[in-house]
């Protein structure tokens, strides 16, 4: 999940962030992206040098600036809580980056905000009712499109958890928002299984296409391979392929390649290692060649499933079925 927080001067956000962090959300702030650049330029931390390097960050990139440059550190095994959203454009942008962010917003009664404030101590903090409105007043909305507006941002909020009361209401509303929010989802078995066939064709060493396959019995890999010359050859990246060096038109010199193809050099690999692969299933990114075909028949592979056509799969396929073998097709999207 992708969590972000927003809410009113001193609602809570960071008891918030706090609370996720400590539940394995990793915390990420739009403000550091602030602090970072100030940093570049050698300008000490204020907060208004914040509000106005923020400003310029989302004139210069856009209004969504500041999240655009936050979500190219996003990894896909973690979950994130994301702090210090102060426009609609870095909802958006977080938005369609992921379907699994959502927006909480933290609020509270503005005389509870002015005392927890004068309670923490943080330099900078309004002390008195009229500061807190003036400083508000600047950050709520603003007809200058690359200005902070909260209040929008509040309009897109997912939940908003009042923080009136002690923490431990706090976290309890927290824990409900999140039960109402939460969900599981992973990739299906041959999704898993051909994303890692992808992967593994990112070792290809051939100049004209990476091609691999990935070899399962009772849904564990028990062989890999990816195209690419023979072992001990010369890489075909090299110039150890003289067809593929010369991007032959495809179907043509075919005599001239000494690539092995991925289906090929998985079963060839299972069987140097003393590997049965009867009955197995072979994830392909690419439909077999006829000669690959006739390796995954003989070898007593019991499934072929591929993602991309091939030019000249319809033999194949052909042969596979009249073998019985069972063909499957799944549609990652193109290969590059």
């Amino acid at each position: 999940m992708i969590l972000g927080i927003s809410g009113l001067y001193g609602a809570g956000k960071g008891e918030v962030v706090d609370f996720l962090e400590a539940r394995s959300f990793h915390p990420l702030s739009l403000s550091d992206v602030i602090r970072n650049e100030l940093a570049k330029q050698g300008l000490e931390e204020t907060r208004e040098r914040m509000i106005e390097a923020g400003n310029a960050i989302r004139a210069a990139e856009g209004p969504g600036g500041l999240a655009a440059r936050l979500v190219s550190r996003f990894v896909a095994d973690r979950n994130y809580v994301i702090d210090s959203i102060r426009h609609p454009a870095e909802v958006e942008v977080l938005r369609a980056f992921s379907d699994r962010f959502k927006l909480f917003w933290v609020e509270a009664d503005e005389r509870i905000r002015i005392e927890r404030m004068g309670t923490r101590g943080r330099s900078g903090d309004p002390t008195t009712l009229e500061t807190l409105r003036e400083v508000e007043g600047r950050e709520l909305g603003s007809d200058d499109p690359t200005a902070q507006q909260l209040l929008a941002v509040r309009d897109l909020a997912d939940a908003t958890l009042r923080n009136d009361g002690s923490l431990a209401e706090l976290h309890g509303a927290l824990t409900t928002a999140l039960a109402g929010i939460s969900f599981f989802e992973r990739p299906s078995w041959d999704e898993y299984f051909m994303s890692i066939a992808r992967v593994v064709a990112s070792r290809s060493n051939c100049v004209k296409r990476k091609v691999a396959a990935v070899i399962t019995q009772d849904r564990r890999i028990i062989s890999t391979g990816y195209n690419g010359t023979p072992r001990g050859l010369r890489n075909c990246n090299e110039g150890g392929c003289p067809r593929c060096n010369s991007f032959a038109e495809s179907g043509t010199r075919l005599d001239q390649c000494l690539c092995s193809h991925g289906e090929e050099n998985a079963i060839v690999q299972a069987s140097y290692h003393g590997v049965s692969v009867r009955g197995a299933t072979i994830y392909t990114t690419l439909c077999p060649c006829l000669l690959c075909t006739k390796m995954i028949i003989n070898s007593g592979i019991a499934e072929m499933i591929y993602n991309t056509d091939f030019p000249m799969g319809d033999v194949s396929l052909g042969l596979l079925e009249e073998a019985g073998v069972r063909v499957r097709q799944i549609d990652l999207g193109d290969e590059e």
